[in-house]
């Protein structure tokens, strides 16, 4: 199994970060890379989709409002790996108030593409996603 983490500090409170990010379907608000997101099975389920029309089916599998944090698998996408588990979460950081750190992680096995390759497309998607972020909140 392989993993990647990418973490940014934002210059922005953990409560205003987690007001945009924590909705499970909120990803297009900030994240260019997805230009929609429809939720199903309660909320529980988002059917994802991206500017080159890709359908991306993620399910959650936890969620805690008061750690600002949610975990969530992949269940369809265009990657080459399964066993997809991946955790978005917002800390405060202590002697700093307003100011905030987002790690976005994951964990896979690769499947048509090299370890070191699944990594590095996983890498680029947080580190883009995290740039993203940072943009959206300022």
């Amino acid at each position: 199994m392989a993993s990647t983490s990418v973490s940014r500090t934002l210059p922005v409170s953990p409560e205003r970060v987690w007001q945009l990010i924590g909705g499970f379907g909120s990803l297009p608000d900030w994240l260019p890379y997805i230009v929609s997101s429809t939720l199903e099975e309660g909320g529980r389920r988002r059917r994802l989709a991206n500017p080159e029309g890709d359908s991306i089916v993620e399910q959650l599998v936890a969620f805690n409002e008061q750690e600002r944090s949610y975990s969530y698998a992949i269940l369809e996408a265009p990657f080459p790996v399964t066993d997809y588990i991946s955790t978005l979460r917002v800390h405060a950081i202590a002697g700093a108030p307003g100011t905030s750190e987002v790690q976005w992680s994951g964990r896979f096995v690769p499947t048509d593409a090299s370890e070191d390759e699944a990594v590095a497309l996983f890498t680029g998607i947080y580190s883009d996603g995290l740039e993203a972020l940072s943009q959206a909140v300022s």
